[in-house]
């Protein structure tokens, strides 16, 4: 290589971290899906990402992944809600956490979905593989 020649630029970084997802890049309509999924668990719960999910899962790995990963901390998220009944006195301060987190982890996967970026949600059991 000569001093007048640089070396070539580094390729762009692909949008979908291959750690954790390793189907192809999504297209538009799969990066509006999965990001739906994540943004219906805030006011539906688990309804909302199962339905998706079931609908959509076989158009699109990218909604399949992203349907199935905001599925498992919805539900993750019912049990700690549920868990946190059992302790009566501190009941709702937990209950409270639990929620704020949800809101918060499921606001942070639809922005990354919207970017077409394959979020993983943290302290999440994968129950639907």
């Amino acid at each position: 290589m000569t001093e007048s020649q640089s070396p070539p630029p580094p390729p762009p970084p692909d949008v979908v971290n291959p750690l954790n997802y390793q189907g192809p890049a999504p297209d538009k309509d799969a990066i509006t899906m999965g990001m739906l999924c994540h943004l219906l668990g805030i006011f539906t719960g688990f309804l909302g990402p199962l339905i998706i999910w079931l609908i959509k899962k076989d158009s699109s790995p990218f909604v399949d992944d992203q349907g199935k990963e905001a599925l498992n901390f919805q539900i993750v998220a019912l049990i700690a809600t549920f868990a946190c009944l059992l302790g009566f006195c501190i009941a709702p301060i937990l209950i409270a956490i639990v929620q704020i987190t949800r809101i918060v982890f499921s606001i942070i996967a639809t922005v990354k979905a919207n970017q077409g970026i394959a979020y993983r949600y943290p302290l999440t059991f994968r129950l639907i593989k």
